[in-house]
């Protein structure tokens, strides 16, 4: 697979609940080893767009293809080759850490490294622990760490980063970059502008079920400048999340 190979194709992608139109006919594509950001507002149509890439929801119309595999007809081999991480996922409650992720991997029929896993997400010292017990944020994590079990080479998440404390958004941020190195495409969804500009190589903007921009953020940036736009206030070079991790380190948190 080349650099510039599409891995994701939406074309007119239609998606009705009824009489109301989730989803108005939309098109973009994502490329190898491209981070890709869906924003928009509550109900604008990214989350059911992601949904449907991820072949767990069934669309009205449009043609959807990931790795050259048509969602319809190649359902069953695509999911083979995808991870999807969910904003809120169910795990059974009565297992552990370590249990799930064999768990996991037999779905997969692959042999799981469970330290490595949990080391990449800062969850080494949670291997025995129930995952009832995670906070929030460890959830996200784990979440991340079952995603990435079968190696796949499109990685789908929405709202990755929802919940967590400043030191582990910056670490998954890192993460999702080494996983983008090692040739994985990422598809994301988030509400957070800055993460969005540090991540991605080109964002879609979705309102009311339309894509009314699409482009790298610093050119959507640029033209907005160029537009006249002005901030009434100064932005300062730094920030209150620059002073609190300067003061408290980067590092995991979870005691």
């Amino acid at each position: 697979m080349t650099q510039k190979e599409t891995v994701i194709r939406v074309t007119d992608l239609v998606k009705n609940y009824g009489s109301f139109q989730a989803v108005k006919g939309i098109s973009f594509s994502v490329m190898q080893g491209e981070i890709f950001g869906l924003l928009g507002p509550n109900g604008a149509g990214k989350t059911t767009t992601l949904e449907i890439i991820e072949t767990l929801r069934s669309k009205t119309a449009g043609e959807v293809e990931v790795l050259g595999l048509n969602i319809d007809r190649h359902a069953d081999e695509l999911k083979k080759r995808i991870g999807v991480q969910l904003q809120a996922a169910g795990y059974y409650p009565g297992l552990k850490l370590d249990e799930l992720l064999l768990l996991f991997g037999g779905l997969f029929n692959v042999e799981v490294d469970i330290q490595a896993l949990l080391a990449r997400v800062g969850l080494t010292e949670k291997r025995k622990a129930y995952y009832k017990q995670l906070s929030g944020g460890q959830k996200q994590r784990f979440s991340l760490a079952t995603t990435l079990i079968n190696t796949p080479e499109v990685i789908f998440m929405d709202e990755p980063t929802t919940g967590l404390d400043p030191q582990a958004r910056r670490n998954i941020w890192n993460l999702i970059k080494e996983i983008r190195e090692e040739g994985c495409s990422i598809i994301l969804t988030t509400h957070y502008m800055e993460e969005a500009e540090q991540l991605c190589d080109r964002v879609a903007i979705i309102d009311h079920g339309k894509i009314i921009a699409c482009n790298r953020p610093s050119v959507l940036i640029d033209d907005l400048l160029q537009s006249g736009f002005k901030k009434e206030a100064f932005i300062k070079p730094a920030n209150l999340e620059d002073v609190f991790l300067q003061l408290t380190g980067e590092q995991w948190r979870d005691n």
